[in-house]
């Protein structure tokens, strides 16, 4: 599973970057934790505000930063759903 961290580098960006990391090691699986820093890689997700958060090239949020709760319910959602 891939996920994706999208931001320029803000400290929202890198707030949220920290916690999916956080929470990807305390979980079964195989995760790809991804920053994407690249602006013109984060306009194909049609992102209005950051950080975005994306999942297998999902764009599930964007503009705040998920709790750690918020972020594994995400991640196992999307794993139900393979």
């Amino acid at each position: 599973m891939k996920i994706e961290v999208l931001g320029i580098g803000c400290a929202k960006c890198i707030t949220l970057e920290k916690i999916v990391k956080e929470v990807v090691s305390h979980l079964d699986g195989n995760y790809e934790v991804v920053k994407v820093s690249e602006i013109l890689e984060i306009m194909k997700y049609n992102i209005v505000s950051m950080p975005g958060f994306a999942i297998d090239g999902k764009l599930l949020t964007s503009g705040k930063v998920l709790s750690r709760d918020a972020i594994a319910r995400y991640i196992k959602e999307a794993k139900e759903n393979v």
